[in-house]
């Protein structure tokens, strides 16, 4: 197999995922394996999974769980197979110990744990990525050509203020203009966009796009192939207090978004509407501006407690629309980073919405490109409800 991009660790896993049109952390990388039930309410990851034992890893949810295990396999290159023997075909043992890189993969979790404990009083700084970056075992000595070349250009999770920057209200006040102003915005309690998406490298064909919000914060987006039936439908839903995600052809193919998973898919329901983005987060901050495929954007950040959840927009400095939101939610052995860019607005009923989704999370990403946007429908409670 070709390693073909940082965050989508092997070609396998990238042609598996486009043939979902999207997916999850442990998503098609697994598909021909008889699935699992969805867990029930209250389950640990130590008691849904087998095998699952080590101590800051086997207390999660289910949910955040597999997001965690998508930060080390980002960090190291990997995926599944790595550890998992036959991981992506149908002789698939998640359970055996029997590949030493998975042991040493529990040795490092406990390091990482021990480290952040003991040197820095139980704040997270150092993860996986801290050292490994990519790779699977850490470089030790820098190459001097990138020690005379160009700076290092990534950036912490947590950014410092910027003095010089609008306040974070002044911003967000910008977009909600930008967007259609607060009296017309006000107006808008729902819309459909629907359009067509594609997952990695365009590979999978192309799916039919759904995307249902409803105010103040419902969202749910659904995926599906109508040529190709057998691959099922794919959802992600957030009803504003509970949220699924589906996926036909994953190990766990319908499951309830638990713990951080639930905190992030409220974030996403929000960023909807642009006046509920100052509901997101009370600890406001605008950081450096930045410069996004080629434009300068104003960016802030908003941290929850304790740092837990944290939320980074980035604003068009011309036109002050959205152009990025990136939420980071707490493992063990890292954040667990869900991208989203926006682009090609167009004005639909006096308001702006993006006609160009891209979506990257820790295990690939896809594009939609929405053809229609119809605002204030009815729509379906199904559609953010269990995916059935």
């Amino acid at each position: 197999m070709t390693k073909i991009h940082r965050g989508v660790a092997f070609a396998s896993v990238a042609v598996a995922i486009a043939s979902l049109g999207s997916g999850w952390v442990q998503s098609a990388r697994a598909q021909q394996q008889k699935p699992m039930p969805p867990p029930t309410p209250g389950q640990t990851a130590g008691q849904y999974f087998k095998n699952v034992n080590t101590a800051t890893l086997k207390a999660l949810s289910p949910s955040d769980f597999l997001g965690a295990m998508g930060v080390m396999t980002a960090a190291l290159g990997y995926d599944c197979s790595n550890c998992h023997p036959g991981a992506g075909t149908d002789a698939i043992d998640w359970v055996t110990d029997r590949n030493p890189r998975k042991v040493r993969a529990r040795q490092m979790v406990d390091l990482v744990a021990t480290i952040n404990k003991t040197a820095f009083g139980g704040a997270q700084m150092v993860t996986c990525w801290t050292c490994h970056r990519g790779q699977d075992a850490p470089p030790t000595s820098i190459a001097l050509d990138k020690l005379y070349g160009e700076p290092n250009e990534e950036k912490r999770d947590i950014l410092a203020p910027d003095s010089n920057e609008p306040a974070a209200a002044q911003v967000l006040d910008q977009y909600v203009q930008a967007a259609g102003g607060a009296a017309k915005l006000a107006t808008l309690k729902s819309y459909v966009a629907t359009g067509t998406s594609r997952g990695y490298a365009g590979m999978g064909g192309t799916a039919v796009f759904e995307l249902y919000a409803q105010a103040p914060g419902s969202r749910g987006i659904w995926i599906h192939f109508p040529q190709f039936p057998d691959r099922g439908i794919s959802a992600w839903t957030y009803d504003g207090k509970v949220g699924w995600i589906a996926q036909p052809r994953a190990i766990v193919p319908l499951y309830e978004l638990t713990g951080n998973d639930l905190a992030g898919a409220r974030l996403d329901a929000l960023v909807s509407f642009p006046p509920e983005i100052k509901t997101t987060f009370t600890n406001w901050r605008t950081v450096a501006p930045d410069t996004i495929n080629g434009r300068d954007v104003t960016v802030v950040q908003g941290i929850g407690q304790g740092a837990g959840v944290v939320g980074t927009y980035y604003f068009d400095k011309q036109t002050h629309l959205l152009t990025r939101f990136v939420r980071r939610t707490p493992s063990p052995v890292g954040r667990i980073t869900i991208q989203q860019d926006f682009d090609n607005y167009k004005d639909v009923d006096g308001i702006k919405f993006p006609f160009k989704y891209s979506f990257l999370w820790l295990d690939g990403r896809f594009t939609a490109d929405i053809t229609a946007v119809k605002v204030n429908l009815p729509i379906d409670a199904s559609k953010f409800d269990r995916p059935r």
